[in-house]
């Protein structure tokens, strides 16, 4: 009876021991920093009127599909890639959409107001994101530009036939070619384009 507990008991040490090789033989992967955008201020170029804001709605995002996940796009000539072992805190399109309610929060003279919101909307805001991505355009080890291409367009809450629009781009050199250097470039890139965009619309407000 003794010899066969032994025999058992070394064939679950055995076991065990083959186990915690198997375990120690897998590779270890290396943990995905995780990083956001929207942090820099936005510098409307609007100058900023006393009086009551001007309501504006805002339609749901339009984002660049390749750029619309929680990777980083990068483009060098026609080879498209994302970046390795880093990703956004979250999708991009929810940090955008977060990083323009923050420039709306600060803009003098136009606030943004929800579709419940009692106070009327006079405009429709409808932004579509075409470009949100890392350009190496002088070769894969030369520092990076990041750009930002948006396409907004306004619309007139009582007059639907007086439709403006315009392209806004934001270009941010990275000031080397590594993630530490290239998040606060996107960080320029995207504070740009959302003052573009805030001046445009309070100037297309004031003016109507």
């Amino acid at each position: 009876m003794s010899g066969r507990v032994h025999a058992r008991n070394a064939l679950v040490l055995a076991a065990a021991l083959a186990l915690a090789g198997c375990v120690t033989l897998l590779p270890k992967a290396d943990p995905v920093t995780l990083y956001r955008f929207g942090a820099a201020p936005v510098e409307a170029t609007a100058a900023a009127e006393a009086g009551v804001r001007i309501g504006i709605v805002r339609a749901p995002t339009l984002f660049q599909r390749e750029s619309a996940g929680d990777q980083l796009l990068t483009v060098s000539g026609d080879k498209v890639a994302y970046m390795a072992d880093a990703r956004w805190v979250a999708p991009a399109p929810v940090l955008w959409d977060q990083a323009v309610a923050a420039a709306f929060d600060g803009a003098p003279s136009i606030r943004l107001v929800g579709r419940g919101d009692p106070a009327p909307a006079t405009y429709s805001l409808r932004l579509e994101v075409r470009s949100f991505e890392t350009r190496y355009e002088r070769g894969s080890k030369a520092a990076p530009v990041v750009l930002v291409r948006v396409r907004a367009v306004l619309t007139p809450a009582r007059d639907r036939t007086g439709v403006v629009e315009t392209l806004i781009e934001a270009r941010a050199p990275a000031a080397g070619n590594r993630i530490s250097a290239i998040i606060p470039a996107y960080d320029k890139a995207v504070g740009d384009a959302l003052g573009q965009i805030t001046g445009w619309v309070a100037d297309q407000a004031k003016g109507s």
